[in-house]
């Protein structure tokens, strides 16, 4: 139970930060508005790492269903656990989204882009190309699970390992973050789309559901590939 507690918490941590930081850049009259893509991806990074830290105490630290998976293909998680972290990951990007928008109900109110509200919620494609953008999202949580693996593999420094994970998702965003938005966790994009059609946004327009599995299929095999290759490159 302090597992499952921990990774709610984590994630809800996550998400508050994460999507905060994209509401703060896109939202009308926040005092962040258009600081850019550098401002969001360092602000994602931050976030994992201070979901990480919190979770930590407890649990895995997951706070993607991808990582879990990942983790479990790898044979370093065991999968009876699965589930139970990912419904934990789910209600706690669901609570995170909806902290958000308290958080940011007025900048809402007076934002007439409803592209731009969504944003605040979940992934969208610059290029909308259902093939690639699924191409995009294996490649960016391939990149993201293979890392994982890897750091577990070196020895750091006690309490460090979150930092490096941090900047990891930092270096996705940059180069790796421009065709969908890197969502590279199903949790993070699923669970705030949910929110995104439940809470009363003024104006807010689709949750675009013709897009919403590719942030969840593409990381989920972008994982079992990495972990597979890790797998063969590290018996």
């Amino acid at each position: 139970m302090s597992a499952f507690v921990s990774e709610i918490i984590g994630t809800m941590l996550l998400i508050l930060l994460g999507n905060g930081v994209v509401a703060g850049v896109v939202l009308r009259h926040s005092k962040a508005e258009n600081a850019g893509w550098v401002v969001i991806t360092f602000g994602w990074g931050f976030a994992v790492m201070i979901g990480v830290y919190a979770a930590g105490i407890y649990g895995g630290a997951h706070l993607n269903p991808a990582v879990t998976v990942g983790l479990a293909t790898a044979g370093s998680f065991p999968w009876e656990d699965v589930p139970g972290y990912i419904l934990a990951q789910f209600i706690g990007a669901f609570i995170g989204a909806v902290l958000v928008f308290l958080h940011y109900k007025p900048h809402y109110d007076v934002t007439d882009d409803a592209g731009a509200k969504l944003a605040t919620f979940s992934t969208a494609p610059a290029i909308r190309n259902t093939p690639f953008n699924l191409i995009s999202e294996i490649i960016g949580t391939f990149v993201l699970v293979f890392g994982i693996l890897s750091f577990g593999a070196n020895d750091f420094t006690d309490g460090l390992n979150p930092l490096i994970v941090a900047f990891l998702v930092v270096s996705i965003g940059m180069s790796l973050g421009g065709p969908t938005g890197y969502a590279i966790n199903p949790a993070r994009d699923l669970g705030p789309r949910i929110a995104h059609a439940i809470l009363p946004i003024k104006n807010k327009g689709t949750s675009d559901w013709g897009y919403s599995w590719i942030p969840v299929v593409g990381p989920i095999i972008g994982a079992v590939i990495a972990a597979l290759l890790y797998g063969i490159l590290v018996p």
